[in-house]
């Protein structure tokens, strides 16, 4: 089986770390072990990455604009793909990132408020054909994320964003994923063993399809 690049997205705390942990655990028990595995970040993933990723995240930055909020996005993102994920998927990898440029989509495209004209643009200029294989979408609502946020704590930049600015970005997420049969949508609320259950049985299948 060829390897594949499969991406986890969703809003601020619904669950993105533990869905990955279930995807690598899922592809060992496949026999893909962790050896042919990488698991990476959006924004970050490498030195330059993790840079722009604290100039976002910085609660101390909150008069970045909104469109140098999302060039910041794309450049983390181009140095991600062009030093980690397409190495990796070059040498037979396996490339698991949480995020990709589907946050960009619905979060400065939503959230920000920006559309997606100049996103698919911009996308298409630097990232031309380059997409994931798969993309697990874990829906839960604006409040329950705010709610799940207050439990955190310190919250950074974007987690501290509004009720509304989060309903945005997940009404975004939901109109995209209706246009894209690559992401599958799966019902974050539940509880993490029904999570766990409904991750591990699509990509057992997806896997045995390839």
């Amino acid at each position: 089986m060829k390897n594949k690049f499969i991406t986890i997205e969703g809003l601020e705390s619904s669950g993105k770390t533990t869905a990955c942990d279930i995807i690598v655990k899922t592809l060992n028990e496949y026999g893909i072990h962790n050896e042919n595995i990488i698991i990476t970040r959006e924004p970050g993933g490498t030195p330059v990455g993790e840079s722009l990723r604290n100039i976002i995240k910085d609660r101390n930055n909150e008069h970045i604009s909104y469109k140098t909020e999302l060039l910041i996005m794309y450049a983390a993102r181009v140095e991600l793909i062009e030093n980690v994920i397409k190495p990796a998927l070059n040498i037979g990898q396996w490339v698991i990132s949480d995020r990709h440029d589907l946050s960009s989509q619905a979060y400065q495209g939503g959230g920000r408020c920006l559309g997606l004209k100049m996103i698919n643009k911009l996308r298409g200029m630097i990232l031309g054909s380059f997409y994931p294989d798969l993309t697990f979408y874990l829906d839960i609502t604006a409040d329950i994320c705010l709610k799940r946020l207050q439990i955190k704590g310190k919250l950074d930049r974007i987690e501290q964003e509004s009720l509304h600015f989060f309903e945005r970005t997940r009404n975004y997420y939901l109109k995209i994923i209706k246009q894209d049969n690559s992401i599958v949508l799966i019902d974050a609320t539940q509880s993490l063993d029904k999570v766990r259950e409904n991750l591990k049985n699509f990509l057992f299948d997806w896997l045995k399809k390839q």
